[in-house]
């Protein structure tokens, strides 16, 4: 048997853990720039004239009158209360995946079928008390039939954000009750496609004559009718396949014509996603670096540009990537604009070390891995960018996110602990 736990309001709850005179009010977390509303908890949600999405200076007004709490992202937060979930769920059980920042699948089958119930309260309820996150739990003998058993766990409040598919009586009881559209996974035209023929539920759908399904929906439909149908498909992940490419764009907190601050951003996140490239144990064969203006101004000249550029030999230096990038950067960069974004992407990534050699470059002294090793303890131990390119500079606060309403990283800066008492 399989578990999908997911945080309800992931980001939302993280905020809520050390503010708990937010509980049962209405929380949002707003994008990069505090841009637009990115989550919100169930409180928020069940204020409909609050679009998700939505510019908040559109809708300001409406999220003081309804005296909405509005954060700004705080992903350094976000990531460690996952990793806290994450470790909780590993005393479950010695194979998780983790889906994403806040969703895992969790193999459950060495306990006994009559235990799944109160093992899936216990999961829930251990999360709760070890992080303050609160969680659904879904069970059932496929990741597809677990996952939406855990959606209708969190739906109808008698479940307690609980449900297991124990039974054939529950497994079909489940699908009937979901909608074609709720399938992990079946997308918006096989949904169309699988409706037209006057399906309207899971139930119908996992009913249907499989050379249908293989027929109008290829092998991924099938193997979601045979999920359906509490047949194993889709093996659980322990070890994460590592990433393609790595790469980051944030826009700036104010437009930039200033070349020597889009040159220190640029930096930033170079070292920034080097330090992933490094964790992962890959090498990049290429860099793309672009540039662009505000697209959505009206007012302002517009410009876009990129440039890919192929290394000699695979690295994961920051210094060589940096060099290379500002390279690129010097060359699509033009006077007489205003800049609202620069991107990094490392691309056709390599394991470290089968990294293919030049025959005709040297490696250079800055490239040395003793040099980036001791870099990356550094600032391990004394914090981010404590040891730093020269490149990266110290103006941050001129072109970083706007940020007005983030709350402090508790968990992970000393400096911003949590104090209980009057000063």
């Amino acid at each position: 048997m399989i578990a999908l736990v997911d945080c309800n309001s992931f980001y939302a709850s993280c905020e809520q853990v050390f503010r708990p005179d937010l509980r049962n009010k209405p929380v949002v977390v707003l994008s990069n720039n505090d841009g637009c509303i990115v989550a919100a908890n169930k409180e928020a949600k069940a204020l409909t004239h609050i679009p998700m999405f939505q510019p908040v200076f559109k809708i300001k007004k409406i999220l003081q009158d309804n005296n909405v709490v509005c954060f700004s992202s705080n992903y350094t937060l976000y990531s460690d209360m996952s990793r806290r979930v994450m470790d909780t769920l590993k005393s479950f059980s010695h194979l998780v995946e983790e889906y994403s920042i806040d969703e895992s699948f969790v193999d459950l089958s060495h306990y006994k079928e009559e235990e799944l119930q109160a093992i899936a309260h216990k999961i829930k309820d251990t999360i709760y008390k070890n992080t303050g996150i609160p969680v659904g739990v879904g069970v059932a003998k496929t990741k597809s039939l677990a996952k939406m058993a855990n959606k209708f766990a969190k739906k109808i409040p008698e479940n307690d954000n609980v449900y297991v598919v124990s039974s054939e009586e529950k497994r079909k009881y489940l699908l009937a009750k979901c909608k074609i559209k709720d399938i992990w996974g079946i997308g918006k035209k096989h949904t169309i496609r699988v409706e037209a023929t006057g399906q309207k539920t899971a139930l119908d759908f996992a009913n249907m004559e499989v050379a249908w399904v293989r027929k109008e929906m290829t092998v991924i439909g099938e193997r979601l009718w045979r999920e359906l149908n509490n047949l194993p498909c889709l093996e659980l992940v322990s070890v994460p396949n590592a990433k393609k490419g790595i790469g980051t764009a944030k826009s700036f907190g104010y437009k930039l014509s200033d070349y020597g601050l889009i040159e220190e951003a640029c930096s930033y996140y170079v070292s920034e996603i080097a330090d992933l490239l490094r964790q992962q144990k890959s090498a990049a064969t290429q860099i793309e670096i672009f540039l662009t203006t505000n697209y959505h101004s009206e007012f302002d000249k517009q410009y876009r540009n990129k440039i890919v550029i192929t290394l000699d030999c695979p690295t994961n230096s920051t210094i060589k990537l940096t060099q290379k990038a500002l390279e690129g950067l010097r060359k699509i960069y033009r006077k007489g604009y205003r800049y609202k974004k620069v991107g990094v992407n490392l691309m056709h990534l390599v394991p470290e070390g089968q990294a293919q050699l030049s025959l005709f470059e040297k490696p250079q002294k800055s490239e040395s891995k003793t040099l980036t090793n001791t870099l990356d303890k550094l600032n391990s131990k004394f914090g981010k960018n404590k040891v730093k390119l020269a490149t990266v500079g110290d103006r941050e606060k001129d072109w970083a996110l706007i940020r007005e309403h983030r709350s402090h990283r508790f968990t992970t800066q000393w400096e911003e602990l949590m104090t209980i008492g009057k000063k």
